[in-house]
């Protein structure tokens, strides 16, 4: 199945004509306006509900959500999602999106129980949207498990799991592995849901190069099956556990100067130096989870930020700490080959001494007010994310 539904995606994503039907969008920029709805486009796809402004089911669990495969390029939500929606009450609905405004062909559609999404494979498989298109409605896999590579020797459960839980969101579960033909240690992570990995399985990398100095490896685990042979006994503590983390380049949320960052900000709770040191040690305490790229896609689709978009949490983060509202400079830069815009940003914060830059990149989107909004959404999430590690450095 699992294999199916991966040869299915690469399938949709064959060269097809890119000439985008304007008659279709018209008709889906009517249907969000006469039906109040709100779409969110982040990271390539435009995504209605996780969930939706009123939601009186079930939280989903595991097998809840379908892979839809076979849409046509131009069929948009206001067909799909009243379709799916007939079923029962929709959850979430994510819709792969291209850079030429067309769709990818395929999209998930997630439901309160498994036995919803049963009947939507059972009611919507075969279905005919158009003429001649029929629709494919599986189960989808909701992969939840990450393989880490390339650990110490020296790591232990207890430790690597506390780390994980400071870096990103959803960890529930972590189990080591060595032997024969497995270079140093891999870990398998459990996740509280498949965006919860996903995240995870794009920032990790990264962050323990920049935290740790240490290069792993980070892949999709396919089968899972829990066992407790698969545990390493605990360790005694090692110094050599993990390397300490590297000093970091000069930058404005890492600069040892105490004025470039407001007392309330620039002297966070610190992480007890047993966790720099050895990755582990006394238990972290509790703090807010860093806001994460789903924060960001609380930029709706043709619509002003949300109360939870990252501009607002920037907007209060200011506020509450007494350094004045972040003015934000927005500058088209370039179009890759992979159809991303690319735009730089400067956010200027009074009480703080410098500026943030950084570049972003989106999707084209439907008019020049949205993708700014948009662009405006990840210039704020690039600054939280470098006020939280700042935090976490201290």
């Amino acid at each position: 199945m699992e294999n199916t539904q991966q040869q299915q995606q690469q399938q949709q994503q064959q060269p097809q004509s890119q000439v985008l039907n304007v008659e279709r969008v018209q008709e889906l920029e009517t249907w969000l306006k006469t039906t109040n709805t709100n779409l969110t486009q982040v990271n390539g796809q435009r995504k209605y509900g996780g969930p939706p402004d009123v939601w009186e089911g079930p939280f989903p669990g595991a097998r809840c959500e379908v892979f839809i495969s076979q849409i046509p390029r131009d069929a948009y939500e206001d067909l799909l999602i009243p379709l799916f929606s007939s079923v029962g009450p929709l959850w979430e609905f994510r819709l792969m999106m291209n850079f030429s405004g067309q769709n990818r062909g395929f999209a998930y559609a997630k439901y309160g129980s498994p036995a919803i999404a049963t009947n939507a494979i059972r009611l919507l498989h075969g279905h005919m949207l158009e003429p001649g298109s029929r629709l494919s409605v599986r189960r989808s896999t909701e992969k939840r498990h990450l393989c880490m590579g390339d650990l110490p020797a020296a790591t232990r459960q207890e430790d690597l799991l506390q780390v994980l839980r400071v870096l990103t969101e959803g960890v529930e579960r972590v189990s080591l592995k060595a032997g024969p033909g497995i270079e140093g240690v891999s870990a398998i992570v459990a996740f509280s849901s498949h965006h919860a990995a996903s995240m995870a399985k794009k920032v990790l990398v990264e962050a323990f190069k920049k935290q740790f100095s240490l290069s792993i490896s980070i892949k999709w685990q396919s089968a899972v099956k829990p066992s407790s042979d698969e545990t390493l006994p605990p360790q005694k503590p090692s110094k050599g556990l993990l390397p300490s983390p590297v000093k970091p380049r000069h930058h404005i949320l890492h600069s040892p100067q105490s004025s470039v960052l407001p007392p309330r900000l620039a002297r966070p709770p610190s992480i007890p130096p047993g966790f720099c040191k050895a990755v582990g040690g006394p238990t972290a305490p509790q703090r807010p989870p860093p806001p994460s790229s789903s924060t960001s896609s609380s930029c709706s689709y043709g619509h002003r930020a949300s109360s939870a978009s990252p501009v607002v949490l920037l907007h209060r983060m200011c506020e509450a700490s007494g350094v004045g509202q972040p003015l934000y400079e927005m500058h088209y830069s370039y179009t890759g080959s992979d159809g991303f815009i690319y735009f730089t940003f400067k956010v200027c914060i009074p009480g703080i001494h410098t500026a943030f830059e950084g570049v972003v990149m989106i999707l084209p989107g439907p008019s020049t007010t949205t993708m700014l909004e948009e662009v405006q959404c990840a210039a704020a999430q690039q600054v939280l994310h470098r006020v939280y590690s700042y935090q976490l450095t201290q």
